[in-house]
């Protein structure tokens, strides 16, 4: 074959067939040479260098049934439904392992149209039937998978988040031994900006729920990452009285240390390695130390109070243009007598599930 550019060719396959798929726009008698274990195709076209003559060879990995393949050339493209001797799945289309760069492989294109007329096409889909063969070829085409994207992402993230924890506790415990109560004036001004940094990025954990990239349920996430949030941001960064309170040491003590187990966790998930100690930990430590961070969270509530009702801070008072009222002070004393404790049942209730379902539960009756 006289030397010619190489259009775009594009494959799929089942066990049955190949699908070949030539980017060639407005071909008109185009010379295809079919043979046992080669196809060859010249024709001229519209293709990548816009009009001209292209032309490829390809050597196949196997053997085709030369007579019940079939080539329909349309108008924008030439379509081989190549029929295989052996009903295999073959690793790749050529008899080299070295694949041209004009050749690509057509992954979403794991159909076979036997009849161009039929009004009902059986779809075969490859990622169903060779799920770890169709990655391969993937990661063969691209370089990686976006599972390999998410999975990059998310044990960087938590090991991010581990780290910056894990700094939390670290200082918080250094300090603590060497300066006793004289350290819990200091502890905003010490870490305020860290845990601040820490939960913003943690909010994002909220959006990989919503893009199915992190497992778990919406509802409980966003009121225990949401609630912190608030209170960092409402209560303790706008209020210089209640950032020396002794309760800012407790609740950053506490949140951290939840988080520097949780995330590990995390990250031997994501890896799809099991380590039964800290499965017990991340499905054992909240029975303790959830109570401790409500009774904190709380207690910044009911001491923000004062400060919010002397300030008149996120108040909106009559008269204003608007004729309405608002203040941030009840809306904390509402939540604190009717929502607090339900919120704090939503919060126990899911990770008593969680850990029912990962180890089950215990009756106590006794058998007779």
């Amino acid at each position: 074959m006289p030397q010619l550019l190489s259009p775009f060719v594009y494959w799929a396959q089942s066990e049955d067939n190949l699908f070949i798929k030539v980017d060639l726009k407005d071909v008109k008698n185009p010379e295809v040479k079919l043979e046992e274990r080669k196809l060859q195709v010249e024709a001229k076209g519209v293709g990548a260098h816009g009009i001209n003559s292209y032309g490829f060879s390809l050597d196949f990995y196997s053997e085709i049934n030369c007579d019940a393949s079939v080539c329909k050339v349309l108008d924008s493209k030439i379509d081989f439904n190549i029929v295989k001797v052996e009903k295999s799945w073959w690793p790749r289309l050529t008899s080299k392992p070295q694949k041209p760069g004009w050749l690509k492989i057509d992954f979403d294109r794991w159909q076979s149209e036997d009849d161009a007329n039929s009004e009902e096409e059986r779809v075969r889909d490859v990622r169903d039937d060779y799920a770890d063969l169709y990655e391969k070829l993937k990661k063969e085409e691209f370089g990686y998978t976006k599972e390999d994207l998410k999975k990059v992402y998310l044990i960087i993230y938590n090991l991010l988040m581990f780290v910056g924890f894990t700094y939390v506790v670290s200082v918080l415990g250094v300090r603590y031994l060497r300066d006793g109560a004289d350290f819990y004036p200091e502890v905003y001004d010490v870490l305020g900006s860290t845990i601040r940094y820490l939960h913003i990025l943690q909010f994002s954990e909220v959006i990989l729920l919503l893009i199915g990239w992190k497992p778990g349920a919406f509802l409980p996430s966003i009121l225990q990452i949401g609630g912190r949030l608030l209170i960092i941001y409402l209560l303790i960064e706008p209020e210089p009285r209640l950032q020396i309170d002794s309760c800012i040491f407790f609740l950053y003590l506490v949140w951290s240390a939840v988080e520097i187990i949780r995330y590990p966790y995390y990250i031997m998930q994501v890896c799809k390695i099991k380590v039964s100690f800290l499965t017990w930990l991340r499905y054992t430590v909240w029975i303790v130390l959830y109570p401790i961070g409500f009774t904190c969270e709380g207690t910044v509530l009911y001491k923000s109070i004062p400060f919010l009702d002397d300030s008149k801070r996120f108040s909106i008072s009559m008269p204003n243009p608007y004729n309405i009222t608002f203040s941030l002070v009840t809306v904390i004393r509402i939540y604190l007598l009717l929502f607090f404790i339900p919120t704090v049942y939503v919060l126990m209730s899911h990770m008593y599930k969680a850990r029912a379902k990962k180890y089950g539960t215990k009756s106590w009756k006794k058998q007779k």
